[in-house]
């Protein structure tokens, strides 16, 4: 890692969008502090990084919040990527396009399928 720099990873550990962030963390070789989430009652540090969704993943670099998992994945790549770690991305321009529709594809069937459970759970619970 860049000397001098701090990277702490706010998040929860049952979430797929933590998972992809610490795994990018561990295949670029960042090391980081990870402070998991109590999402029922959530810190100060995550209403104040992530005041709009206020949702883990939050990736703090330096003390500068950076959230939402494709986001954070991107931020890595230009801020880490090809300098002394691995680039998270390939170098050719319709690899690079071929690894970002499948990020969005998993993202969106991984989406629906957190609101089909809701959706299930909260009807469970109705019927009971």
């Amino acid at each position: 890692m860049a000397g001098g720099d701090e990277l702490t990873l706010l998040g929860f550990w049952g979430s797929p969008f933590v998972l992809r962030v610490r795994l990018a963390l561990s295949f670029m070789g960042l090391s980081y502090q990870y402070l998991e989430e109590d999402l029922k009652n959530k810190s100060e540090l995550l209403l104040k990084s992530n005041p709009v969704h206020k949702k883990v993943p939050v990736l703090i670099h330096n003390g500068k919040p950076i959230c939402e998992t494709q986001i954070i994945l991107q931020y890595l790549d230009e801020v880490y990527g090809g300098n002394s770690c691995p680039s998270l991305l390939p170098a050719d321009p319709y690899d690079r396009a071929m690894a970002r529709f499948w990020a969005a594809y998993i993202d969106d069937k991984v989406q629906i399928h957190r609101v089909k459970s809701h959706v299930l759970c909260s009807l469970l619970e109705e019927s009971e």
